[in-house]
């Protein structure tokens, strides 16, 4: 039995899925003539509350249009330190845009409006880059799976309406966050002037992400997507994997978040382990003691065909996920308690 707790991306699109997608009605969307698109993009936009969707292939692309649609070369956005959009997206912040990151000490990857406030560069002191947008990040990846307060961010956004700033959110896994605070995904679409949703992670989609906003900025993201080479044929076929798992995936990930919990318990008690990071989520991480070889360590757990991952300096990390069972948990659990 190989069990993969490297990452929620690893999933493989269910025969239910796939039935799904074989059977969708394509059309080239280069040109907005896929009628499976156009419906996600209104579904996913309408959960939301927002006006307008655009379809990705990845959510990097969708987290850079986005950057790239609210500044300007030689402006700074202020992120968490952790934030996806700095750590993981190859430098695109400076290299697709020309923007420098302010990088703020959150707590486990989510910052405050007091930090936003004070990050602020005074706009007339023409010295310092001008601050242009804040992005926050729900679930967050290297906080291990946590998520903001909603009020939070209703303060965040108006530190952002009186300094006349732009406000993304990366939500590749807002799915989660909503399924674990249940928080209305339409009261998303009165705070953020983009967001980006994952369909690709805990939903178990094979590829896809969406950029959603108001009409006028859809249409200008169109523009950004075709420069970044985003464009695509006949798409629908991967619209349709979206359809089917915001259908049928979303509550479930109620069980990835308690097997997530339930291995955290496990690890507490074992001897071998330093700290156990906060499980609200999917995402769980754990330190090693100093004396444990965290190398060694992943190596007897694939010997016994689990797949774990380091994030370096004796910290280790497992994500649970749609093909990540009851029979595999059990096993896996029994397997820590053993080593």
């Amino acid at each position: 039995m190989k069990i993969n707790l490297v990452s929620d991306t690893v999933t493989i699109p269910s025969e239910e899925m796939l039935r799904y997608m074989f059977n969708a009605k394509v059309g080239d969307d280069v040109y907005k003539q896929d009628p499976t698109v156009i419906a996600l993009e209104a579904q996913v936009a309408e959960m939301f509350g927002m006006e307008a969707a655009l379809f990705f292939p990845s959510g990097t692309m969708a987290n850079q249009t986005a950057i790239k649609l609210h500044t300007q070369p030689g402006e700074q956005l202020i992120a968490d330190k952790w934030a996806h959009i700095y750590n993981y997206e190859g430098g695109g912040v400076s290299f697709n845009s020309g923007v420098s990151c302010s990088l703020l000490d959150g707590d486990r990857g989510m910052i405050t409006a007091h930090q936003v406030e004070r990050a602020i560069n005074n706009p007339e002191f023409y010295h310092s880059p001008l601050t242009s947008l804040v992005c926050v990040e729900n679930t967050t990846n290297k906080g291990g799976g946590a998520c903001y307060d909603f009020e939070e961010f209703k303060r965040i956004k108006a530190v952002c309406d009186s300094n006349n700033l732009k406000f993304h959110l990366d939500g590749a896994r807002i799915w989660n966050a909503l399924v674990a605070t249940n928080d209305n995904p339409k009261a998303y679409g009165n705070v953020f002037d983009t967001i980006s949703v994952c369909l690709s992670k805990g939903l178990g989609a094979p590829i896809g992400s969406l950029l959603l906003s108001d009409k006028a900025t859809i249409n200008r993201a169109l523009r950004i997507r075709k420069i970044l080479g985003g464009g695509m044929r006949q798409v629908g076929y991967l619209a349709a994997a979206g359809i089917y798992a915001l259908s049928n995936n979303i509550e479930r990930l109620a069980d990835d978040h308690r097997r997530a919990k339930e291995l955290a318990n496990v690890l507490q008690k074992l001897p071998w382990v330093a700290k156990v990071e906060p499980v609200e989520t999917n995402i769980l991480i754990f330190s090693v003691r100093p004396n444990v070889n965290e190398a060694l360590l992943i190596e007897k757990l694939q010997q016994k065909g689990i797949s774990i991952s380091s994030m370096g300096h004796g910290k280790l990390r497992i994500v649970t996920h749609l093909d990540y069972r009851e029979v595999m948990h059990t096993y896996v659990m029994e397997t820590l308690l053993k080593l």
